[in-house]
């Protein structure tokens, strides 16, 4: 008898809503769809991993991670919130990915409604569906900011909110007086806050990055999540962490030891070093990623009907070319792009507000970069809508 296997539920459910893709872009292609930063990893990391393996770092870690690495995690904390975060309410993840699903997963019973504002990470949404809740999109304004209107007419009878700061497609950086407001809202209605915080050092043009740690009102419903793989391009040593009130924590730990163990130690020791050690390596990226942001700006600039609001922080451009209901779908787009040689992410996997939009990175170098962006608004300029 042939074994029949018959997927469950929830993997059905996500490969009807999903829209990330499954595969990365091969070799062959011109990627400026992953988020993946083509800078090495700084040297003095890679040899704090080397020196921690030659010192005998190859056994289990801390359940909730290394606990030097958490209090120095804590302490930088503490110094950007201005309140005491200790060491117990930092838990060490899977990278950012692990800390949201855990988190998710933990906090997200079958039912729940989570407020997601969009165009946004995909992850939020996949995981929440994952878990059995409802997703609340709410649509940013037209600047790409949070629409706190319409957050406050979805909180009646959610639990969550999520956030992703700087964000992850759109380049917006949220204010401080909208993070003082969406914690009004919170406190009003009892939302737990996810800040989702991984390019809170990539920022552009002198903009001020506040982060949800600094707003005073969200100390007791914020949870934050936080990541080495954008500041250090550390993306694939899979590395990041959590913190929030402590029953929070513990329950997200408690889903993410179950699913993933304890991170590797030695990963972990070199975290600790990219943490500690001074580097200029974090500024000479983001300078860099800067003049690529402005190399994009200036070629969507020159092709009538696309829009590009200015990204300010992230290495990420969100460009406009039709309405939400375009003549060619942002997964034809994607698909043209992909025929000329180019990948590029659909808008509309970032949420319903992202359809007529395309997703580019410029974690790629200036060359192919540039080589990338004729190819893909060659398309653009064929199928743009005019305004």
């Amino acid at each position: 008898m042939t074994l029949t296997v018959s997927p469950s539920r929830m993997v059905q459910e996500l490969r009807r809503r999903s829209l990330r893709p499954a595969t990365r872009p091969g070799p062959e292609l011109i990627s400026l769809a992953a988020g993946d930063p083509d800078f090495a990893t700084p040297e003095h990391i890679s040899q704090a991993l080397a020196d921690a393996l030659a010192a005998g770092a190859t056994h289990y870690a801390h359940s909730q991670g290394d606990p030097e690495l958490r209090a120095a995690l804590a302490e930088n904390m503490t110094e950007v919130a201005g309140r005491t975060i200790g060491a117990s309410q930092v838990s060490i993840t899977h990278g950012a990915s692990g800390a949201l699903a855990a988190a998710i997963l933990a906090l997200v019973d079958p039912g729940t409604k989570v407020i997601i504002p969009e165009p946004t990470y995909s992850l939020y949404a996949d995981l929440t569906w994952m878990a059995g809740g409802e997703v609340a999109f709410v649509r940013h304004q037209p600047d790409l900011h949070l629409d706190l209107d319409g957050i406050e007419a979805a909180a009646p009878g959610a639990r969550m909110v999520i956030i992703c700061n700087p964000c992850n497609p759109t380049g917006a950086v949220y204010g401080e007086d909208e993070l003082e407001d969406l914690a009004q809202i919170a406190e009003e209605h009892d939302l737990l806050v996810v800040s989702d915080e991984p390019y809170d050092h990539i920022i552009f043009d002198g903009v001020e990055f506040v982060s949800a740690l600094e707003v005073s009102a969200l100390a007791d419903r914020l949870l934050y999540v936080n990541t080495f793989s954008k500041t250090y391009a550390m993306t694939g040593w899979r590395i990041g962490w959590v913190a929030g009130p402590q029953e929070v924590v513990d329950a997200v730990t408690v889903v993410h030891r179950t699913i993933n163990g304890p991170l590797n130690s030695a990963v972990q020791q070199a975290a600790l070093a990219a943490l500690t050690e001074p580097s200029d390596a974090p500024e000479r990226m983001r300078r860099e990623y800067q003049a690529r942001r402005d190399i994009v700006s200036r070629m969507v600039a020159n092709v009538p009907g696309l829009d590009l609001v200015q990204p300010e922080g992230s290495f990420y451009a969100f460009i406009r070319y039709g309405s939400l209901e375009p003549e060619v779908p942002a997964v034809d787009v994607v698909a043209r792009a992909l025929d000329q040689g180019v990948a590029v992410r659909a808008g509309s996997e970032f949420g319903p507000g992202g359809e007529g939009c395309v997703r580019i990175a410029f974690s790629t170098g200036r060359e192919r970069l540039i080589e990338g962006m004729e190819r893909l608004l060659g398309i653009l300029e064929e199928i743009a809508e005019p305004e």
